[in-house]
């Protein structure tokens, strides 16, 4: 690429960075985009980009394979329910040690290495995340269904110039148990209360695929009322269900637009915001 064509790549990224620029874009981070040194300076540098040019990120992120790793060190086996991890007394601990700890305090390390400035968070911190227990025919033991969320600890963050990573658990409306909450869904409430512009996915697929071993079927955009057809017609299936039932009720409830992207493509979060052609699927 010439000095020709690179001026012309900044120059297409001007209407894009103008039209975000002052609001909030919330970014869940997460799973496979956290396996890689790489990968993760790739995040961390986009994070600190759109800061840069205006734009306010905040950063909901999980850590299930931290938690999973650590559950094996100690002999314990991960379950799932529904995609749910259950979490009972002894899990619980590790979640507030894993992702109210480590991840956080390392990923608010990396956005500080590159440049940025990161406050970490999680839903405990002047219990700005209240949620109750999920109740389902099958105990998910301190599972948590978010109830409310105070803003104001985040947008305080904001306006100070932080970027703030808030990890995905909450406290209990009784401020004394804790629970962990599964961070698209964290994500999505957080995007939502804030009246977000945009809700960025990272997942480990270019998006919501019609034959999901086929990367040139990618639906690029999908609007709320034509989600029940793709579900019904299958397209819509396993673990991309949940992503998108949040990304439609983030839209529904006042987010902008909502996008699922491969968060394990280095720079795909630049590549999705700030191009035209864009990467994943956007929900709108």
């Amino acid at each position: 690429m010439n000095y020709i064509e690179h001026a012309k790549v900044l120059t297409q990224a001007l209407p894009y960075i103008q039209s975000l620029s002052g609001k909030i874009v919330v970014i869940k981070y997460g799973g496979n985009a956290m396996t890689s040194d790489e990968l993760r300076k790739s995040v961390a540098t986009d994070i600190v980009l759109l800061q840069c040019v205006g734009i306010k990120p905040v950063i909901v992120h999980g850590g299930g394979p931290h938690i999973s790793e650590f559950l094996n060190k100690i002999g314990k086996e991960s379950k799932f329910i529904d995609g749910l991890r259950y979490t009972d007394n002894e899990t619980v601990e590790i979640v507030k040690m894993v992702l109210g700890g480590k991840v956080n305090k390392d990923l608010v390390s990396l956005i500080e290495s590159t440049g940025g400035k990161a406050l970490g968070l999680c839903g405990m911190d002047g219990s700005f995340i209240k949620a109750k227990k999920i109740e389902k025919s099958v105990d998910l033991g301190y599972v948590g269904e978010i109830t409310s969320i105070d803003i104001n600890i985040i947008n305080t963050a904001i306006e100070s110039g932080y970027i703030p990573v808030i990890g995905s658990i909450a406290i209990g409306e009784d401020c004394t148990q804790v629970y962990n909450i599964n961070a698209d869904i964290c994500a999505s409430k957080i995007s939502s209360a804030l009246k977000a512009e945009k809700l960025v996915l990272l997942t480990n697929v270019p998006g919501l695929m019609i034959d999901p071993s086929d990367e040139s079927t990618l639906i690029s955009s999908l609007k709320p009322h034509e989600v029940k057809k793709l579900q019904m017609d299958g397209i819509i299936k396993n673990g991309m269900i949940p992503k998108i039932d949040c990304c439609v009720e983030a839209v529904r409830m006042g987010v902008k637009k909502a996008h699922i992207i491969d968060g394990t493509l280095p720079h795909s979060i630049l590549l999705e915001l700030l191009s035209k052609e864009g990467i994943g699927t956007m929900i709108y």
